[in-house]
């Protein structure tokens, strides 16, 4: 198996545009995987805290678990409780405003990580396409006295190049759809958190 020396010096320029690239991809997974980590709480057991609170009419206690536990699932039921007073339909509103600032913010970088999985393959093929050029260009230059080690630079440029691209596509594109699942799973949690949390707001304001 090639060696990442032996693919930095027969890689060609596009692959050092290939190795950013794939830098970056691997930072945006990195970062957004330890965000969804830290959001992704266990809504079950944070509500049945909040409501034993709210039960002994603490709404100060209440506020500070929110303000303790990080997530986007805890700052719609800090929301749900200073909106308390205001009916169960204000409450709702309040939810569904405050869950729309939330979504944004947990896609944020995604659509990068998307579009690397889309460019990657195509930079490999850019790549490709450049080394059979550097080829054909010293086959013009030299006829028949164009020797084979001169030819095989574009060949190794162009073949480097298209497996770099696929090899980023591929493990970016699945990072991406694993990423997506969180999102999911943490919006699903923010719904249904939501509706409880009227209910147990409702519950101790009668």
């Amino acid at each position: 198996m090639l060696k990442l020396p032996v693919l930095l010096s027969h890689g060609g320029p596009m692959f050092w545009v290939l190795l950013l690239v794939s830098a970056v991809a691997v930072t945006i997974f990195i970062e957004r995987f330890l965000h969804y980590h830290r959001a992704q709480i266990n809504s079950t057991q944070f509500l049945n805290g909040v409501r034993t609170v709210l039960k002994r009419n603490n709404v100060v206690e209440a506020l500070s678990i929110c303000d303790a536990t990080p997530g986007p699932v805890a700052r719609l039921v800090k929301t749900a409780i200073l909106n308390r007073d205001h009916g169960r339909e204000r409450m709702r509103e309040a939810l569904e405003e405050a869950g729309l600032g939330e979504v944004p913010r947990l896609e944020e970088k995604l659509n990068l990580l998307a579009t690397i999985a889309q460019l990657a393959p195509l930079l490999g093929l850019l790549g490709t396409v450049l080394g059979f050029i550097d080829m054909f260009s010293l086959m013009q230059n030299n006829g028949l006295n164009a020797h084979l080690r001169d030819l095989s630079k574009g060949v190794w440029e162009a073949l480097v190049s298209a497996a770099s691209g696929l090899a980023i596509a591929i493990p970016a594109h699945a990072a991406y759809n694993y990423l997506v699942t969180r999102v999911n799973a943490i919006v699903l949690d923010m719904e249904r958190a939501a509706t409880e949390i009227v209910n147990i707001v409702i519950e101790n304001t009668k």
